[in-house]
C-alpha cells in the first residue's frame, strides 16, 4: 500500500519525468483525477484533486504504461516494480 503523503507524490512524478513524461497540474472539465494526453507523454492532473486522489491517479497511470527499466535507477526500479505488483483500490 502507498502512503498518502508528498513525498510519495513526488517519487511517482520523479519516476515518469525520469521516464521521459511530463505531470501538469491543471483546471479541467475531465472527471478522472489525471489522463495521458493522447500521442504524447504529457499527464495532465486535476489540480483540484486531494493529495489521494493524486497518487492513485497517478500510480494508475504509470501501471499501465510501458516504461522502459533501463531509464530508470536501483531505487525507482523497485519503486516501479513495486507499483505493477500492486492492486490499488480506489
Amino acid at each position: 500500500m502507498l502512503t498518502i503523503t508528498t513525498h510519495t507524490l513526488e517519487k511517482l512524478e520523479l519516476l515518469l519525468k525520469t521516464s521521459g513524461y511530463r505531470v501538469r497540474y491543471e483546471k479541467g472539465n475531465f472527471k478522472t483525477g489525471a489522463c495521458l494526453l493522447q500521442n504524447s507523454k504529457m499527464i495532465v492532473v486535476n489540480k483540484f484533486s486531494g493529495l489521494e486522489s493524486k497518487i492513485l491517479s497517478l500510480s494508475e497511470l504509470i501501471r499501465e504504461l510501458e516504461i522502459d527499466y533501463n531509464l530508470l535507477d536501483e531505487k525507482q526500479t523497485a519503486f516501479l516494480h513495486q507499483l505493477k505488483q500492486m492492486k490499488l483500490e480506489l
